[in-house]
């Protein structure tokens, strides 16, 4: 157990050497992230003119929700994990890994989560610093039972955009070009995920149909609980059992695609 955990630990701090190379376009994306939320506070403003809330929410508690958004985006999303598994597969670098005794996923995995802590943490430099100017506009609740909730949300909202973008760069086995597969599927997850405005602002309905979708445990949930838009301990609980569900479904799918993608693989070369 210990070894395989090493191989991973080495993959790891590999990772996070790597990406520490590029800290500074991590830094800069994260500032220029700030006038993203310039537009943001525009557009909102001029929606709640004339209004004190909107789906219950004020101002404050709204714009609260997309700082909360910027700042989880850099620990937990991924940036071009599919564009680089797409490559090694591309230029049969993938190679190196089928005779090895090592896992590619959580090989992959072990560099995802180094870069998201490189990303993560240069990016609280720029929040750090406007903070004087977002203070006022920051309205988090103060229920410490959503730690709790918020924890696993976060870890299993990692793997579910991993995992995701994993699956998309396999799909070079099959296609060699994979860019419009994965605009559509950011096309779809910057509405389904509540990127543009909070899922709850959504029909009832559609609301409720996007609480099946894996999209709505990719940002919106784990920024709920946070900022106090999800409310009923009831509802996240069984919201938690839903996020578990899609990783071990998007777990079997990478598998899957893993393992006919190889059948199809030739490798040439020594």
């Amino acid at each position: 157990m210990l070894p395989a955990l090493t191989k991973y630990r080495h993959a790891f701090l590999v990772g996070l050497q790597s990406n520490l190379v590029y800290r500074w376009n991590f830094a800069i994306r994260a500032f220029f992230s700030l006038f993203h939320l310039i537009v943001v506070f525009i557009l909102w403003n001029a929606a709640f003119h004339g209004k004190t809330e909107i789906g219950g929410f004020n101002l404050a508690q709204t714009m609260t929700y997309f700082i909360t958004l910027l700042v989880l985006q850099f620990f937990i999303s991924a940036f071009s994990e599919d564009y680089q598994i797409s490559e090694e597969i591309r230029n049969g670098l993938i190679n190196q890994f089928l005779l090895k005794p090592i896992n590619y996923y959580l090989y992959r995995f072990s560099i995802f989560v180094a870069a998201r802590i490189v990303s993560g943490g240069l990016a609280l430099l720029p929040i750090l610093l406007a903070f004087p100017l977002l203070r006022d506009l920051l309205d988090f609740p103060t229920d410490t039972w959503r730690i709790a909730y918020a924890i696993p949300a976060l870890i299993m909202s990692a793997f579910i955009q991993f995992t995701i973008a994993y699956c998309f760069g396999l799909l070079t086995f099959w296609f060699l070009e994979i860019q419009s597969f994965i605009i559509l599927s950011l096309a779809i997850e910057t509405l389904l995920a509540g990127m543009v405005f909070p899922l709850d602002l959504l029909d009832a309905r559609l609301f409720e149909i996007s609480q099946y979708l894996p999209y709505y445990y990719q940002m919106y949930f784990p920024a709920s609980i946070i900022t106090g838009r999800a409310t009923d301990q009831a509802e996240i609980l069984r919201n938690l059992g839903i996020q578990f569900f899609w990783v071990v479904a998007l777990l079997i799918i990478a598998q899957v695609l893993w393992k006919r993608g190889l059948r199809r693989h030739t490798a040439v070369g020594g």
